[in-house]
């Protein structure tokens, strides 16, 4: 699972020119489901977005996370995230999960970010989306879950 995290002053949603979800302050979060995605796969996003300490303290340093500071959070499904660019120049999404399991794995992380008590707003599964934000920095994260497996470089 990807998550594409962008620290906003705001940002909303809208399908067919009506607005279905909106945020002030926090983070705009764009989630890709790939193949073999598990509900472990959303636990640790989940954790991770959260707990990312990306929001500036009394001194200007990254050392408040989404948690610490009450920050709202617009999810968006975007499976364009497991593009494949490798060979020529129409982008492969092989990689990405079918949408009838992307559906639930998506549903899923948007269960376990609603519990964590943050505001949650999301855009619509599988329509046509505008999404608007302000980037705050701006400040841009990519998170994929696989990284959990890889070991750290020393």
């Amino acid at each position: 699972m990807r998550a594409l995290v962008q620290r906003v002053t705001q940002a909303s949603v809208a399908v067919e020119g009506q607005r279905i979800g909106a945020i002030g302050p926090g983070l705009l979060v764009l989630l890709g489901v790939g193949k073999g995605d598990a509900p472990e796969d959303s636990a640790y996003l989940v954790d991770k977005v959260a707990n990312l300490r990306i929001f500036a303290d009394g001194e200007g340093k990254f050392n408040l996370s989404a948690l610490d500071t009450g920050a709202e959070l617009l999810l968006v499904s975007q499976f364009t995230l497991y593009a494949n660019t490798r060979r020529g120049r129409r982008p492969s999404f092989t990689d990405a999960a079918l949408p009838e399991v992307a559906e639930a794995v998506f549903q899923h992380a948007v269960d376990l970010f609603r519990a964590t008590g943050l505001k949650v707003a999301t855009g619509r599964f599988q329509a046509h989306m505008e999404v608007h934000l302000v980037n705050d920095g701006p400040v841009t994260i990519l998170i994929d879950s696989a990284e959990r497996h890889r070991p750290r470089k020393v």
